[in-house]
């Protein structure tokens, strides 16, 4: 009888040591570097009342030895430091290894984020540089897709310029 229970408990360790030998190499496929996003452009889009709506052209880069595909796009995007703007894509596509491509994603912008930035910008002070950060999501894939992250400013120039007071 003790024998059978000394084989059932070594039985049970080697399999929960095989386990975390298995899930640790599973681990090592899942790394891969994060896309690298660069907002490449902005272009109107025919907006509904008072919101406004843009094709945002974002290029993605991928720096892994595996293409990325993905069947859909989510972006946020934050304009000094405020939500401004937010869309989704069904787009499809495939980032090749060590490729790149640019995928366009229809943001809507409310006029309830264009009233918080103008007011933002009435401080009275001229207005050179407006940050951004863009966050988003390529879905999909056997991962579940990856997640991007971009930011940046944009300088204006000084002056009387459109922003300049």
């Amino acid at each position: 009888m003790q024998s059978n229970h000394a084989r059932s408990r070594f039985f049970l360790v080697m399999l929960a040591f095989f386990a975390v030998l298995a899930l640790s190499g599973c681990a090592g496929l899942l790394t891969r570097d994060a896309p690298r996003v660069n907002v490449a452009g902005i272009e109107p889009l025919e907006g509904q009342g008072l919101e406004m709506r843009f094709a945002v052209k974002l290029r993605v880069q991928n720096p892994n030895d595996t293409p990325i595909d993905f069947d859909g796009v989510a972006l946020d995007l934050d304009v000094n430091g405020r939500a401004f703007a937010s869309g989704v894509s069904p787009q499809r596509g495939t980032i090749p290894r060590f490729g790149e491509a640019v995928v366009s994603v229809p943001v809507t912008v409310s006029a309830w984020s264009v009233a918080r930035q103008a007011l933002g910008f009435a401080s009275g002070d001229a207005v050179t540089k407006v940050s951004y950060v863009a966050r988003g999501r390529l879905a999909g894939g056997p991962f579940g897709g990856a997640r991007f992250s971009d930011q940046g400013t944009i300088d204006f120039p000084t002056g009387s310029g459109a922003f300049g007071y």
